[in-house]
């Protein structure tokens, strides 16, 4: 790449010091361009770190498998480096910025020598949208540059939105794996010992080191689009969320979109593009994972999804499980850390047919079940374009977004929690999603199944102080003129006394789904009805179009069951937690937790 061509002289400044630091051989920038593309893959092909899937199954596909220790976000790793450490609030691991900048320029410090440099451009929602916002990415990684193609809009048409004074995220990656010309090039080029992932939100920038995988590596991803876009989302009056958005569509033709936060791994992506088994309904997905809302000039609230593509969890996706994203990634998709089967396709665990003889694991060993460990990685991903979900909805494009009548919150819970509740309040479902719990997945490192506190599924995302954040969604209930939307809770995993799930979940939600749909309509008189219990309506039995469906009624009432001395026992788990934000906790919360605490004394 020519430096003269470029127009923005800030950008051009910022590269010329990045390469000085970082010493890379060459600077190429990403166009956006299918030429690129291959150009970049052949490159990954020819150093062994992709493979060619078969191309007669899987046209243009392509499977990497990472180094064993850079496998999932490093929670531990990454840092929100504000000027204070109650600016970044204790949720978050928080460094100096002045330090971490020293620390990492040491890192940084000829960290590119023998590896190109790529210029990523990205814009974060349509190109041009006034909602909207431009990223540059410098990665010394390839399979960062090629991911990055999918997942967000890439390249000159980028710059030319961004002009010659337009203001942008900057994003410095790099895997800390210079080249040495002697050796051959790593399977897999990280520093996994030194990792740092280091947002510096008052500059809207982020500087990760060590690490190539996922949401470590791509910036756009979690970095930006929730941990830098949340603080500016705060600054300027919007909403930064990790969510999901649906549009549903009952028989009568009536559309209404809803937005939902779940943590990682615990079915977001199969919720955003289910296939309902209630006849007449449809369901078309507008995004999978992350969603930034603002409040229209009719008082509504409208949300984009500031990505292009799918980064989604390969394990458990199956034809019954997410028909829609098997044929998402039939084709133009990166797979990382799947089993790779003998005639050049992937596998995966919960995919739906056995492993064929023969297939390597994502270490690259021949598969062993004797030796008890899964194939796939639990955490392994596939790479895919959006356009090329089936159920794809037609305002997913819209730079105006599409108008959100309902947000939900869930996780896994085997306990306590029932199949779906509605909020009492605006208040009152800030409150649902501050108290937000779930056990973990494998989508972050650490233990697996311990149950944590994940307020609005956005604990290890949320780039400032999560009290001030609580205020921050709390504001928009003491705006007049705004039509706020209803707000529930779900939870698909609750378990039987033998440890089965009760509910069982995929199509079969849309039967909860179609009780939210009317619970939202403007004409009570179609409202479908509820019971009120200490944590909010909950449907009865009779509230539910449960035709069809074959669920015993010890089941049902288990599901739909609101047990006022289990909640009891969870009064003090929130308490504990509420206590973490000291001061910076908003009042009405804590007033919301005493209200929850008088009624269920009250039904016991």
């Amino acid at each position: 790449m020519e430096m003269e061509e470029l127009r923005h002289s800030q950008l051009k400044s910022w590269i010329a010091e990045t390469a000085s630091l970082c010493r890379p051989d060459r600077i190429e920038l990403v166009d956006g361009s299918q030429e690129c593309y291959d150009r970049i893959c052949g490159r990954l092909v020819d150093a062994g770190i992709f493979k060619r899937l078969n191309q007669q199954k899987r046209p243009n596909c392509y499977y990497a498998a990472s180094d064993p220790d850079d496998v999932a976000r490093v929670e531990g790793r990454t840092f929100i480096c504000s000027k204070t450490r109650d600016e970044a609030g204790p949720t978050n691991n928080w460094m100096d910025p002045e330090e971490m900048k020293t620390k990492l320029r040491a890192l940084f410090s000829g960290s590119m020598r023998g590896r190109i440099m790529y210029v990523i451009p990205y814009s974060m929602g349509p190109v041009g949208g006034k909602s909207s916002r431009i990223g540059v990415e410098l990665s010394d990684s390839g399979y960062v540059a090629a991911n990055m193609c999918i997942m967000t809009r890439v390249g000159q048409k980028v710059l030319d939105a961004l002009g010659s004074s337009g203001d942008f995220v900057r994003c410095l990656h790099s895997t800390g794996h210079p080249e040495d010309p002697a050796a051959e090039n790593p399977h897999w080029p990280c520093d996994a010992a030194r990792k740092y992932i280091a947002h510096f939100p008052e500059e809207r920038m982020v500087w990760s080191y060590g690490s190539g995988y996922g949401g470590n590596a791509l910036l756009g991803k979690k970095c930006f689009a929730l941990r830098i876009a949340s603080v500016i989302a705060r600054d300027e009056g919007w909403m930064a969320e990790h969510m999901l958005i649906m549009g549903i569509t009952d028989p009568r033709g009536e559309k209404k979109y809803f937005a939902a936060a779940f943590p990682s791994a615990c079915g977001k992506t199969n919720l955003a593009m289910l296939m309902p088994t209630l006849p007449g309904w449809k369901v078309e997905c507008v995004g999978d994972d992350i969603a930034w809302m603002h409040f229209g000039a009719d008082g509504r609230l409208y949300a984009i999804n500031p990505e292009a593509g799918f980064f989604g969890v390969a394990p458990g996706t199956s034809e019954k499980s997410n028909p829609n994203m098997m044929r998402a990634v039939s084709s133009n998709t990166i797979f990382t850390n799947c089993a790779l089967t003998p005639d050049g396709d992937v596998w995966w665990e919960g995919i739906g047919y056995p492993i064929p003889k023969g297939s390597l694991d994502w270490r690259g060993r021949v598969y062993d079940p004797a030796r008890g460990e899964p194939a796939a990685h639990p955490n392994a991903r596939f790479t895919a374009p959006f356009n090329q979900c089936p159920a794809a909805d037609p305002g997913s494009g819209n730079p105006e977004g599409v108008p959100i009548s309902a947000i939900l919150f869930g996780g896994r819970r085997a306990s306590v929690v029932p199949l779906v509740h509605e909020a009492l309040s605006w208040n009152h479902g800030v409150f649902l999603g501050s108290t937000a719990s779930s056990e973990t997945t494998a989508a972050a490192a650490g233990q697996v199944g311990r149950l944590r506190r994940d307020p609005f599924a956005m604990l290890p995302f949320c780039g400032y102080n999560m009290g001030d954040y609580f205020a921050h969604w709390l504001s928009f209930g003491k705006k007049p003129g705004l039509k706020l939307p209803k707000i529930y809770y779900v939870n698909w995993f609750k378990r039987g006394k033998d440890g089965s799930f009760l509910w069982p979940g995929y199509g079969e939600n849309s039967r909860v789904l179609a009780w939210i749909f009317g619970r939202c309509s403007e004409n009570p008189a179609e409202r479908p009805g509820a019971a009120l219990s200490p944590i909010g309506a909950v449907p009865r039995p009779e509230d539910l179009m449960l035709k069809g469906l074959s669920l015993s009624p010890e089941a049902l009432k288990s599901l739909l069951t609101v047990d006022p001395s289990e909640w009891t026992a969870e009064l003090d788990s929130m308490r504990g937690h509420f206590k973490l934000f000291g001061d910076r906790l908003p009042a009405e919360l804590s007033a919301e937790l005493e209200a929850l605490a008088l009624r269920l004394k009250k039904a016991r």
